[in-house]
């Protein structure tokens, strides 16, 4: 491919760099996604365990889910050496300190009671957790 100035080259390698930063699904790596009846596209870790959003996480990239709500709503964490994801996945601080993952700023969870990819027990559990989309 021969390109006729520097701009179509950087345009050129900016496309080529958006792409790597999203996987084959369009997401930030580490998200995944998995079709769910009934509910359509929802973000999956990368075991394939569904992800949730809290209702009563109001502020943008702040977590309100602690003490005995976080040891049934585990948050999605990043690896300590996991780099810093690109838009619109962000790691978030939690109140303890801790880190978690944040789509569109609303953090991220598993549910407890998942215990297989594909399962979303926790989806419209007392109307404030829902499985997290796109």
């Amino acid at each position: 491919m021969v390109f006729r100035s520097i701009s179509a080259l950087a345009a050129a390698l900016a496309g080529v760099a958006l792409a790597t930063l999203a996987g084959a699904d369009g997401l930030p790596p580490p998200l995944k996604s998995n079709t769910v009846s009934g509910i359509g596209v929802v973000l999956t870790a990368p075991n394939g365990m569904t992800l949730y959003v809290y209702l009563n996480d109001r502020e943008p990239a702040k977590s309100v889910c602690t003490g005995a709500c976080e040891a049934n709503w585990p948050p999605f964490r990043p690896a300590v050496d996991a780099p810093s994801p690109p838009d619109p996945l962000a790691v978030i601080t939690r109140l303890d300190g801790s880190k978690q993952y944040a789509y569109k700023g609303k953090p991220l969870y598993y549910c407890k009671t998942d215990k297989k990819p594909g399962d979303v027990t926790g989806h419209k559990f007392r109307d404030f957790w829902l499985a997290a989309q796109p």
